[in-house]
């Protein structure tokens, strides 16, 4: 399965190849523009549905997803620094369910430093740190029928938190590859929510944090397709040294954005995880709507 995935994965990205490669400001004279590049964008995807009678069958529902995405890059001479921060929140709300769920709930922080050895070659160090905002809940029912939730996370719990050294691949700010083979991570979690045999995202029992020494490799590539349909492919892999290295960690993000106008955009948003620290399969993540968009 995780093969078929990276295929596909290869796949888009020789596709997407055949778009012609944009000209970046960070390409320009930096002494004219300045050595920082920043750009940012906030989005609001809201969706509602009501039945009435309707014979086909139907729950009313309301839903709504809002984020956040703002990138801040620094070039000069042989440094290179590119900084993102992402997040974003999303609930739903049935007519049938006595809770408001999560759709979506992220906060990430990426920060990639780079010394120029070649054209496109640089030393390179990062640091990525990720969480959620909010409790997140394990449903069921009751004897009665009745639907229950019991806390299973929070925020901080998990968090993650990686940093490596290696060597970054920089065509532009929309293609980089950084191959890290000395990578921390660090899983941080409430040491009173943890499980015997490590159950609680790997970290044992009564602790509040798990070490692991390995190998990273992320992969940026965002380009326009045709005309007004941007791709942005997130791909992150992490294999652990210390403990059952052919277990690698995938993080995979596709975030496709057809722009309708200044304000309206189509927003299809895909993630699909395997960590099996925190689940023995894919976690598989996907939003779809049209958003009202704030670029600054």
């Amino acid at each position: 399965m995780r093969t078929k995935l990276l295929l596909l994965f290869a796949i888009g990205c020789i596709f997407t190849a055949k778009a012609q490669d944009p000209v970046t400001p960070a390409e320009a004279d930096n002494d004219t523009i300045g050595p920082w590049t920043k750009k940012g964008n906030a989005s609001l995807l809201f969706n509602q549905s009501t039945f009435e009678n309707w014979v086909a069958g139907g729950e009313n529902n309301i839903s709504g997803n809002l984020g956040f995405n703002y990138d801040f890059n620094y070039k000069k001479g042989p440094w290179a620094w590119d900084n993102k921060i992402i997040a974003s929140y999303g609930i739903v709300k049935t007519r049938n369910s006595s809770f408001a769920k999560k759709t979506d709930d992220r906060f990430e922080i990426n920060s990639l430093v780079g010394k120029q050895i070649s054209e496109r070659w640089y030393y390179s160090g990062f640091v990525n740190f990720k969480t959620q905002f909010s409790k997140g809940y394990n449903y069921s029912k009751d004897e009665n029928g009745t639907e229950i939730r019991d806390e299973y996370t929070n925020f901080m719990s998990p968090g993650y938190l990686l940093a490596g050294v290696g060597m970054l691949y920089k065509r532009d700010d929309n293609f980089k590859i950084n191959i890290s083979p000395v990578t921390s991570k660090f899983t941080f979690v409430d040491k009173n929510r943890t499980l015997p045999n490590e159950a609680y995202f790997g970290v044992k029992e009564g602790e509040s944090m798990r070490y692991e020494l390995g190998f990273n490799t992320s992969m940026y590539y965002k380009l326009d397709v045709i005309a007004n349909v941007t791709f942005e492919n997130i791909l992150n892999l992490y294999s652990n040294y210390l403990e059952d290295p052919q277990n690698v960690d995938i993080d995979y993000q596709l975030n496709i954005v057809m722009k309708i106008n200044r304000y309206l955009t189509t927003n299809l948003m895909f993630q699909t995880i395997y960590d099996d620290n925190a689940f023995k399969g894919f976690q598989v993540r996907q939003v779809f709507g049209v958003a009202a968009n704030y670029g600054f």
